[in-house]
């Protein structure tokens, strides 16, 4: 069976502002490798709306708004003239992990690893899934978050994204006073940045290295 993958990603975005950005937008997609980002507004709500996915089989993801898709995969999009090549992960918050993992290879999504041990932010487990080029990182909500959110039952959310740059110092640059500091990352020999609020964007966004090649150094 073909592996499962992204067609388009839904975002409540403004086409304009990531144009000023540094980002290729025709009319209100922009092309990031081979997902299409559509760039709905802010008047259709905040972060990422929905997606749509090649190869699944099933749109019940425990909550996350989901399409099937029937379109071939397109060509790689070049580079943005701000260095993005691509979505390197995309993130989504679960308040019942075991419940949405579940869900998810139920439909057909390709779960490659658990991670059991606590992150920096304090998220008790992860879940990353294969989606061709592109990972969909499952987060667990730490149990005070699920208390006050309003229990389990709640669906699992979408929360933000990463994005590839192929020189992440000359992406970090050009975004100014939008972009944190680039800092080492959690994977070995990668490093990641943040992009402030400022920038004006609905959802939180990072940005990350390549990943070292085999044998590569830091």
């Amino acid at each position: 069976m073909p592996q499962p993958s992204i067609d388009e990603l839904i975002l409540a975005e403004e086409s304009e502002r990531w144009r000023e950005l540094g980002f290729a937008v025709e009319g209100d997609v922009c092309r990031l490798a081979g997902v299409s980002v559509r760039l709905a507004g802010a008047q259709a709500g905040r972060g990422i709306l929905g997606w749509s996915l090649r190869d699944v089989s099933s749109t019940e993801l425990d909550g996350l708004p989901t399409t099937i898709s029937a379109q071939p995969v397109p060509p790689t999009a070049p580079p943005h003239g701000n260095g993005i090549v691509g979505i390197d992960h995309i993130v989504a918050m679960s308040p019942a992990f075991e419940r949405s993992v579940a869900a998810l290879t139920h439909a057909g999504l390709d779960l490659r690893r658990v991670r059991e041990e606590p992150t920096p932010a304090g998220a008790p487990r992860q879940a990353f899934f294969r989606l061709g080029a592109e990972i969909l990182e499952l987060v667990a909500e730490p149990e005070e978050v699920v208390a006050a959110g309003g229990g389990p039952e709640r669906p699992t959310r979408f929360w933000g994204l990463a994005l590839l740059s192929e020189d992440i110092e000359h992406t970090a640059a050009l975004l100014g006073e939008h972009c944190g500091e680039v800092r080492a990352a959690v994977q070995p020999g990668r490093r990641v940045a943040t992009v402030r609020r400022s920038a004006g964007l609905s959802l939180p966004i990072a940005l990350m290295s390549p990943t070292q090649p085999t044998g590569a150094s830091a």
